[in-house]
Order: structure tokens, then C-alpha cells, then sequence
């Protein structure tokens, strides 16, 4: 007798007797249906989308010369950052505090707490603080009459009223100090980690700052969180009774690609301007703070996004929902199970460098149903010039339902044998 039997013999004999009763019936049953499988690979290649067109791959120059204090590029697909100077200096965020606040109302609405046709008070408080008779931005809304959250809301997006921002957080949370506390839990959640706020407007306040790199990671936060809270900020004008006024964000006139997100101005912060276009399925963020005028910091926000596009491309790698492999299921109604992406993969490399992305899966070596849908079972990830550019879990596309006893058994029998 071999080695490898004599080594095996106790366990095979314990095994024997604990299914001898219906060992035969299970082998009759499945013997037809079920074969033993090549144990499944610990990690495969993931099949690569197709290519596109070549490109050159052209070095990449310097960013444009900016004029503001610190500044950032992003690509929105995956967060990085393809530009910037001092990310993550500190500095009075203005006006741009107003996109957290958007995203403080869009979250606090989808946790069902309000509603978009919510009827919001212009309390006095209110008026009194950020209204026309302040040096500030307002809104336009008359004082001690409501109007629906959602319009009270664009007063505070577009015309960049500090009385709607006011109105709005003491409708959400009862107050500015209580709105407050709500935006630092919130932004806790994006992962701002240099960011703090006291108010919802922006106006200069001990304690309220931020950082070129947070406000990008918040605009990207907003546009994936909450399209329609996003939407707004594209309006270019909004008529509040008699009153028209224009949207401050001079590039979108200037863009069509371009529609978001936010200005800010005060003496302390300087000229600021948070913007995002996109291009086919390519989107990028913009933020300069700490610039000296309404032109010129429209003038070089234009400048890092045409520089952004022309020197980086953005390709999707996967749809959602879609099979990008499959893996081996055990003691499961189905025999495998299909992998994708919950959402779509999308990286963005230097132009002409498609060609040399990587991807590459990593997935468990044993599966044992029942597996739920949308289960993660593994991530699939990019590499380029031997660093990870994008990462995202691999989810199971379909349940997987726990099979009957004698699959289950045959299983583990099969399960038994490919451990040795």
C-alpha cells in the first residue's frame, strides 16, 4: 500500500462509517450530474476590456501656472490626484462650505428625516444674518414666509444665499450649532480629515476651515452620493419673486462639458471656485482657493481642467453588473457562481499608457454556498508601472442557494479528498 493510502487510511475509514447508510444513493444520484473539479485557482488573470484606439504616449508637461494658494485636479473616477500645490494646506473654504452643506440636506433626505417639498421658514434669524441687508450673498426669499426645501435649497446653490443656507440647516437640525455638528459627522464619513465646520454658509468663522484636497473629495462625494442635489448647481439662473440673479461659476458659459460646482469669496479666503466637467465617460474636479479675482480664478480653473483632459484619459474597464469571471461553487444548488463590479470600473492613466494597465483578480480558493447576491467575494485590481491604480471588490451577480443533503455530501466528500 502507498504512502499516501497508508496516511489516509484512519480518515478514510471515519468517513466510510459516517455515510455508509447512504453513500450508495448519493453516488447514484450525482454520479451522472457531478464530476470532481480542478481545484480553482487562488488568483487569475481578469479578462481585459477591449482596446481602444492607440494613442501616443506623450510625456506629460508641467500643470499650468496658478494663481491661487493651493489648488487640486482630481480625477473623479477614482480620486486621485493628478495636480496639485499644497493639497492640503489649510483654508477658509467661503461660499464652497455650502456644497457641504447640499450634501448634509441630500443624505439627511435620503435617511427619510425631510423632503424636498418640505415648506422652509425664512426666519428672521435668517434674514437678518445672510440677508439682502448684509454685505453677503443672498437669496431673495422674503423673511418670515417659507418656501419648499428644494427651491430654498437652489437659492442657496445658485445665487449662493447665505440666508437660504440658515434656513435650510435650522429646518434640518433645529440650528446652525446642531447643522454643524451634523456636517463634521458627515464629512467624518466622506473622510475629510482636514476639514472642519461651524456654520453652513461659509462666512469667516474661528475653527471653520478646510483644504483643497478635502473640497475635491467632497464634490466627488456629492456627484456619486447625490446626482439630483448635484444637478442643481449647472442652473445658471434662478428667479426668486422679482428678483434674478446669476450663477457665479463663470464656466458655464464658457464650457458646456463644465456643470458644477461651487464659488466662495470673502476678504479672508480670497476668490475660490470648486468645478467639474466631464468628457465622454472622463470627469475631473477642479479646486483653487486663495485666488485673486472672479476672472482669474475661472481663467485658471479652465486651465487645469483642459490640461487634465488633454494629457489623461479615462476608460472603462467593466460595466456593472456584468460577468467578469466565474469561480467554482461548493454544496450550492448551482455549481458556480458569475463575478462582476457593483459599479462600473472606470481608470484614468496618462494618454497612451491604456495598453500597459494590468488587471488582475484575486478571488478564494473554496466557495461553499449559500452565497447571497452581491456577496464580495475577491477584488479585481489594475496596475500601471507596478502600482495599483484602481481596486474594487468582486460581487457575486446571483445567489447561490445551499444545495440538497446529498450534494451537500458529495461535496464534502469531494472537498475531503482535494485537501490531501
Amino acid at each position: 500500500m502507498s504512502s499516501r493510502f497508508k496516511r489516509m487510511a484512519p480518515r478514510a475509514a471515519a468517513f466510510a462509517a459516517l455515510t455508509s447508510a447512504f453513500l450508495a444513493t448519493a453516488v447514484a444520484g450525482l454520479a451522472s450530474a457531478q464530476a470532481p473539479a480542478a481545484k480553482p485557482a487562488a488568483a487569475a488573470s481578469a479578462p481585459a476590456a477591449a482596446q481602444p484606439p492607440a494613442s501616443d504616449a506623450l510625456p506629460v508637461p508641467p500643470p499650468p501656472q496658478i494663481a491661487g494658494t493651493a489648488w487640486v485636479l482630481m480625477d473623479a473616477a477614482s480620486g486621485n490626484i493628478l495636480a496639485s500645490h499644497e493639497p492640503d494646506m489649510r483654508v477658509e473654504p467661503a461660499s464652497i462650505t455650502k456644497v457641504m452643506t447640499s450634501y448634509v440636506i441630500a443624505a439627511e433626505m435620503a435617511g427619510g428625516k425631510v423632503k424636498d417639498t418640505d415648506q422652509v421658514m425664512m426666519t428672521e434669524n435668517a434674514w437678518r444674518k445672510g440677508g439682502a441687508a448684509t454685505d453677503g450673498s443672498y437669496s431673495g426669499f422674503a423673511v418670515n414666509q417659507t418656501a419648499p426645501l428644494v427651491e430654498m435649497e437652489k437659492g442657496m446653490v445658485v445665487q449662493s444665499g447665505n440666508d437660504a443656507a440658515i434656513a435650510l440647516a435650522e429646518h434640518v437640525a433645529g440650528s446652525e450649532d446642531a447643522f454643524a455638528a451634523l456636517m463634521n459627522q458627515y464629512a467624518a464619513r466622506i473622510g475629510l480629515k482636514n476639514s472642519h465646520f461651524m456654520n453652513p454658509h461659509g462666512l469667516s468663522q474661528e475653527n471653520h476651515y478646510s483644504t483643497a484636497h478635502d473640497l475635491a473629495l467632497l464634490g466627488r462625494a456629492l456627484i456619486h452620493d447625490f446626482p439630483t442635489a448635484y444637478s442643481y448647481n449647472k442652473i445658471k439662473e434662478l428667479k426668486v419673486g422679482p428678483i434674478t440673479q446669476p450663477n457665479r461659476n463663470l464656466l458655464l458659459w464658457r464650457d458646456s462639458s463644465v456643470d458644477g460646482i461651487k464659488t466662495g469669496h470673502h476678504s479672508k479666503a480670497g476668490y475660490c471656485l470648486m468645478a467639474s466637467a466631464q468628457r465622454g465617460d472622463q470627469r475631473l474636479i477642479s479646486v483653487v482657493m486663495g485666488s485673486t479675482s472672479e476672472a482669474q480664478r475661472a481663467t485658471d480653473s479652465q486651465a487645469l481642467l483642459n490640461w487634465g483632459f488633454r494629457f489623461f484619459e479615462t476608460h472603462k474597464l467593466y460595466d456593472a453588473g456584468k460577468a467578469i469571471a466565474k469561480q467554482k461553487v461548493w454544496k450550492g444548488q448551482s455549481a458556480e457562481v458569475q463575478l462582476g463590479v457593483a459599479e462600473p470600473l472606470l481608470v484614468t492613466v496618462q494618454r497612451g499608457k491604456y495598453p500597459q494597465l494590468k488587471p488582475s483578480m484575486d478571488v478564494p480558493k473554496t466557495l461553499v454556498a449559500p452565497i447571497k447576491k452581491g456577496q464580495a467575494i475577491g477584488s479585481v485590481k489594475v496596475m500601471l508601472d507596478g502600482k495599483v491604480v484602481a481596486q474594487r471588490p468582486l460581487v457575486a451577480l446571483a445567489a447561490v442557494e445551499e444545495g440538497g443533503f446529498f450534494k451537500r455530501l458529495w461535496d464534502e466528500f469531494w472537498m475531503w479528498w482535494e485537501s490531501e
